[in-house]
């Protein structure tokens, strides 16, 4: 077949690259990973030879998402990174069979976390001085919407590519749509154009596809009072929360009085469910509010009230190891708050894996770490899988590398850290999220696998065209650009 998208098979079907979510500046990628990205093209381009494939067919099969996670393991492994790795037989390479039964699995998977810009929004006519260059996220990487005039380029992010990423070339079931940290008036996704975009896929007989967060900000004016008419309006499914943020640039702890009001009125209102932003600060001012400290405390007093921990305090940047109660931040901060308070595993507390999984595909040794803490300090229970797509570009790749990790057994045994089987992987990957985030069960056994969606990624799977993108920012010039969004109005 013609592809659109890099028809001559130049980018890897697992995005091992810089971008972030623009909550965090981008890390330059190590030697290692620069090692990784070459073998996997080298052996892509063997492997494709050895099939009589095009090196872009072969990289959109199964075999072509196999060989990339294998050359990832090898350069990992040479680097004596072996605390985690893709667990592929060898022959998923070139085997089709063997790798569609690593690779295409058929759970239930419900990203508790997905974002998208409105292209034409009222923030566009308001973006401060300097962040008119924000076309180079998607520049020269074949979205065809950079070539347009102006902010043309923001469709990029917008929702029609959204929802090819999410629901056509990815096995995304449900998806969130959550928001970033904004002033009122520089909101890049209001409630409204996510709404309107839940509505195309209720239009495409999507059987609610999609549910919606209401953003809260109870330290700026006005955001406490309009949580009455986001419960009224909408099918709020939890409120969105950014502790280290504030209009002024100081954020608050979730048992400060702001913190005290948002929880109190979502009680009042019936939806106790509160998505929390913590770890992946945005700097050093009100860095401590970004940490957990506060987490089990407020879990404690409030057992009526989920709490999900968005990005599970990860640090970016900063490795993760055993469990250490000195480290006051990351992971291990997360768990010393819910251990000092009594806060059991599978109680209210849930830890959401949001740009921390991607992040961590990156290093094996912090991945195994972080899933081994979180599962057995937080619960298998309440592990919760979001991946901050659309930033990412699709998901995809981070679902196959989620279905192929596996803990070293020298840190399962040392650490006692569960290992990763089939069924855990299922409670992960969506089974958790319906705890709280209410589906009618007739959706999920009955319409999800019927609906025009389904119907259109069965046809579309035929003949797919993955683009194989990421969005997010690149560069520290892109990023501080993206950050200035969020500090304008």
């Amino acid at each position: 077949m013609r592809y659109l998208n890099d028809p001559e098979g130049t980018r890897l079907p697992i995005k091992l690259d810089t971008a972030t979510n623009g909550e965090f500046a981008p890390i330059p990628l190590a030697p290692v990973h620069r090692r990784a990205t070459a073998l996997a093209h080298a052996m892509a381009d063997a492997n494709a030879r050895r099939l009589r494939m095009t090196r872009r067919t072969f990289l959109v099969s199964a075999c072509g998402a196999a060989t990339t996670l294998l050359g990832m393991n090898k350069a990992y492994a040479d680097a004596g990174r072996r605390g985690g790795f893709f667990e592929l037989p060898e022959e998923a390479a070139l085997d089709l069979p063997v790798a569609r039964s690593k690779l295409d699995r058929n759970e239930f998977i419900f990203d508790v976390q997905g974002h998208f810009v409105n292209p034409t929004g009222a923030w566009t006519r308001d973006l401060p001085p300097g962040a008119a260059p924000l076309k180079s996220f998607t520049a020269n990487q074949g979205c065809a919407a950079a070539a347009g005039p102006g902010l043309a380029y923001l469709r990029c992010l917008g929702a029609d590519e959204f929802i090819k990423d999410v629901f056509l070339d990815s096995d995304t079931d449900l998806v969130v749509l959550s928001f970033v940290p904004s002033t009122r008036k520089s909101e890049p996704l209001t409630i409204e154009d996510a709404a309107a975009t839940a509505h195309i896929v209720e239009k495409m007989k999507g059987t609610h596809r999609m549910l919606l967060h209401g953003r809260v900000n109870p330290n700026q004016e006005g955001d406490l009072e309009a949580m009455d008419m986001l419960a009224e309006r909408y099918r709020i499914a939890a409120w969105k929360t950014y502790t280290q943020w504030g209009p002024d640039g100081k954020g608050f702890f979730l048992d400060d009085d702001a913190g005290i009001k948002l929880i109190e009125k979502a009680r009042r209102l019936g939806i106790r469910n509160i998505a929390v932003h913590k770890g992946l600060p945005f700097g050093p001012k009100s860095y401590e509010h970004s940490t957990c400290v506060d987490i089990g405390r407020v879990a404690k007093r409030y057992p009526d009230v989920n709490f999900l921990i968005y990005h599970s305090g990860f640090v970016a940047g900063k490795p993760e190891g055993p469990y250490d109660p000195r480290r006051s931040e990351g992971i291990d901060g997360l768990v010393t708050s819910l251990t000092e308070n009594g806060v059991r595993p599978g109680a209210n507390v849930y830890a959401e894996l949001g740009s921390t999984w991607r992040f961590l595909m990156r290093d094996p040794d912090s991945a195994a770490h972080v899933l081994g803490k979180l599962l057995k300090h937080v619960g298998e229970d309440n592990v919760l899988w979001g991946t901050d797509s659309i930033w990412y570009g699709s998901p995809q790749d981070q679902i196959q590398a989620f279905r192929t990790f596996q803990i070293a057994d020298a840190l399962v045994e040392q650490h006692r850290y569960p290992k990763l089987t089939p069924a855990l992987r299922a409670k992960v990957f969506g089974r958790n999220a319906l705890k709280i985030y209410a589906v009618p069960e007739d959706v999920v056994k009955k319409h999800l696998p019927r609906d025009r969606v389904a119907q259109e990624r069965l046809e579309y799977r035929e003949h797919a065209d993955p683009s194989f993108l990421t969005y997010g920012p690149k560069t520290r010039r892109e990023f501080l650009n993206l950050r200035a969004w969020g500090a304008s109005g």
